[in-house]
């Protein structure tokens, strides 16, 4: 085996970041506490700058951090354009624009109080830990390998999230690989000028990776179908449609402590089921083999575990010490620090050296050892 600095490098399997990443946002759904969160954003961070590659979607994360920012930012301009004065402290007043009756309890302006302020500040770091996880996870791992664990009933859809997700990390790079043209021609300046040289340039890049990709989608035989009978179609929709059902129902049986037992856990799992079920049925229609599927292996487990380590550790912390994860806005208080939470957030640190370090693009013989395809094929 060797020792981890000596492990042969390769890629993860993608879900299993994925998973990573879902864990520690579910870990930030269960508190507004800002150490906790700014805690969660650092795991997230130190993990990506310790495991992620030099490919485009790599890049991708300085611009999930900027979105955090400005998210934390738009939460605390609508509490203070929508009225920020329930609170005992007021930090200033703003002119009130008066609305008319059929806005009844709707404020324009008007006081602004460090209550308010504080919890815009709260949920918006909270919504913006989770924008920067899910960002992580988009620099760790490969979108295009994701169409491999999608189920092939769903590879149509699988093929629109993966374009999607790859969207933002190629624009990054066309807009460097753009920028550094024009450093080297010596073009200098900004303004609107500098703009347009920059966005021209950028569009023109995506219509022709557009153009490839849509030329090696046909050529791998993407949208190819086989045949399906009216009966089976409309078996493999019904399944499907009365399984995301139970699975609505059964969620909402478990967050509702009122409704009956018998609609949250049991409902659950078979909606799952049902849900299964018509996938399978479903993926018959679909032609498609993958050449050297990903392996999910030990590395993997452990880097998916971690992250579902600190969710459980979080809600176990719910259970136990709820103070801690919800600061008090009335009366206000400063926020505390806890042991138990934060340990369970660093369970999450840990893919930083279990995870097995990325191949470098830059190396033929590294490449060669860590090639994988990264599209399945259709026959």
């Amino acid at each position: 085996m060797g020792t981890l600095s000596r492990r042969v490098p390769r890629a993860l399997h993608p879900g299993a970041w994925w998973l990573w990443a879902l864990g520690l946002a579910t870990a930030a759904t269960r508190t507004t506490n800002p150490l906790l969160l700014a805690l969660i954003i650092g795991v997230a961070a130190c993990v990506v700058a310790a495991r992620r590659g030099d490919a485009p979607w790599a890049l991708g994360f300085r611009l999930y951090l900027w979105l955090g920012a400005i998210i934390v930012l738009s939460r605390v301009v609508f509490r203070i354009v929508f009225g920020g004065g329930q609170g005992d402290h007021v930090l200033f007043i703003l002119p009130e624009i008066p609305l008319p009756e059929l806005a009844a309890g709707i404020r324009l302006f008007g006081p602004v109080a460090v209550e308010q302020v504080l919890g815009g500040v709260y949920d918006g770091l909270r919504l913006a830990t989770m924008v920067i996880c899910l960002g992580a996870a988009n620099a760790l791992a490969n979108p295009k390998r994701l169409l491999r664990a999608v189920p092939a009933a769903l590879y149509e859809v699988g093929t629109a999230v993966v374009v999607a997700l790859s969207v933002a990390p190629q624009l990054v790079e066309s807009v460097l690989r753009v920028r550094r043209a024009r450093r080297l021609r010596g073009a200098r300046g900004g303004g609107p000028r500098a703009l347009r040289g920059i966005v021209i340039p950028v569009l023109a890049d995506a219509l022709d990776r557009s153009l490839a990709l849509a030329a090696a989608m046909d050529s791998r035989g993407y949208g190819r179908r086989g045949r399906q009978s009216a009966a089976v179609h409309t078996l493999t929709g019904l399944l499907v449609v009365g399984g995301l059902c139970g699975v609505c129902v059964g969620v909402y049986g478990l967050l509702d402590a009122s409704t009956p037992r018998y609609l949250g856990l049991p409902m659950l799992a078979t909606g799952v089921l049902v849900a299964a079920a018509g996938l399978t049925v479903g993926g018959r229609r679909v032609l498609r083999t993958v050449y050297r599927p990903d392996r999910f292996g030990w590395p993997e487990a452990l880097v998916a575990a971690c992250g579902i380590a600190a969710a459980a550790g979080l809600y176990l912390t719910t259970r136990v010490e709820p103070g801690n994860l919800y600061p008090s806005l009335s009366p206000l208080a400063w926020p505390q620090f806890a042991v138990l939470p934060a340990a369970a957030i660093l369970t999450g640190l840990l893919p930083a050296w279990l995870a097995p370090p990325p191949p470098d693009e830059t190396d033929p013989a590294a490449a060669a050892v860590a090639a994988t395809p990264e599209e399945p094929a259709l026959r």
